[in-house]
């Protein structure tokens, strides 16, 4: 039985408890045991993120120390897996190393709830995550990223020139990464503001794949 570890809290209009609860019955059915922190006081424990085969980050807005996130980086690297959604994971912690763990940070939102498509990109079409979708129709928060080139990029949106926007042409950002970190594997997708987001079929589905593929 491999583990999990669900590292959820900070803010609530992310709906930490709600959001990471109904990605329990898939984990389990998937045969990891789930562990669940609400203190980042968890990030001390060496020996638990050494022995943890899945980290899910759900924690937006936190403070993470200089030596907890080393204590994260170093896990990873030692085959740990980590994964995460939406602020629960690039808008989590300014920390140095975890920006770098994870390969982007949040920057912003332009506009709230806005109609718009995710496109898996073609020539990554078939990846295990991302296999079968093409495009996602959603209405939610369009991320805007900071994002490390090393990203292997599932998918992206397009923002298009708005009429109070100061961008001055069309401009891709990454929806769905993955990226190999020393012996670790990590997932990320931007999409999952709150329930609804998670529970389109196709926003469901891999973000579950993200999570197993992910796992050591």
């Amino acid at each position: 039985m491999r583990s999990a570890l669900i590292v959820r809290g900070g803010a609530e209009f992310h709906d930490p408890v709600g959001t990471t609860d109904s990605f329990l019955p898939y984990l389990k059915d998937q045969g990891f045991s789930v562990e669940i922190a609400e203190d980042l006081a968890v990030y001390d424990d060496r020996e638990l993120l050494a022995r943890t085969d899945l980290v899910v980050s759900c924690w937006t807005r936190g403070q993470l120390s200089a030596e907890r996130a080393a204590n994260l980086d170093d896990a990873v690297r030692a085959g740990t897996g980590l994964a995460g959604w939406h602020g629960g994971i690039v808008a989590a912690f300014a920390e140095r190393r975890y920006q770098w763990l994870t390969g982007g940070w949040f920057t912003c939102h332009p506009g709230n709830f806005v109609p718009h498509t995710m496109t898996v990109r073609p020539e990554r079409a078939d990846h295990p995550i991302v296999t079968g979708i093409s495009t996602v129709d959603l209405c939610t928060e369009r991320y805007w990223m900071l994002a490390d080139p090393l990203n292997d990029v599932l998918a992206t949106i397009t923002f298009p020139v708005e009429p109070d926007g100061p961008w001055q042409e069309p401009v891709t950002h990454p929806a769905v990464w993955t990226r190999q970190w020393g012996a670790g594997r990590i997932f990320v997708s931007t999409v999952g503001h709150h329930l609804p987001d998670l529970d389109i079929p196709e926003i469901r589905q891999l973000t579950e794949r993200g999570l197993t593929w992910a796992a050591r």
